[in-house]
């Protein structure tokens, strides 16, 4: 199941990626690479201990993955990407289940 996250989240950081690279990008390169990262950084942030089977990062995975859902139907809704915010929401919507799940699952520590 964690390779199932990891396949999810690497596939959400390469959604954002390609629609913010080749897609829609910015007007300069450095400005790009600025806001792709400040995109990826929650799921940065959280995978470390996601990968450690931590309870409270995996909690946190499925929190971060419900806010590139929220994305996900942000771009369905407008005409131009919509097909790329389908996408997004469903491979974020299973990465929540999959963290979520995981949460269940793991032991407490202690």
């Amino acid at each position: 199941m964690l390779l199932l996250l990891l396949l999810t989240m690497g596939s959400l950081v390469a959604l954002t990626g390609l629609r913010q690279f080749l897609l829609q990008p910015l007007a300069t390169q450095p400005s790009n690479i600025i806001w792709f990262l400040l995109q990826i950084a929650p799921i940065l942030l959280v995978l470390p201990g996601a990968i450690r089977l931590k309870r409270t990062p995996l909690f946190l995975a499925s929190l971060v993955s419900t806010l590139y859902f929220i994305h996900g139907v942000m771009l369905a809704s407008t005409e131009p990407m919509r097909t790329v915010g389908v996408i997004e929401a469903v491979i974020a919507l299973a990465a929540c289940a999959i963290a979520t799940y995981l949460v269940k699952i793991v032991r407490p520590a202690g």
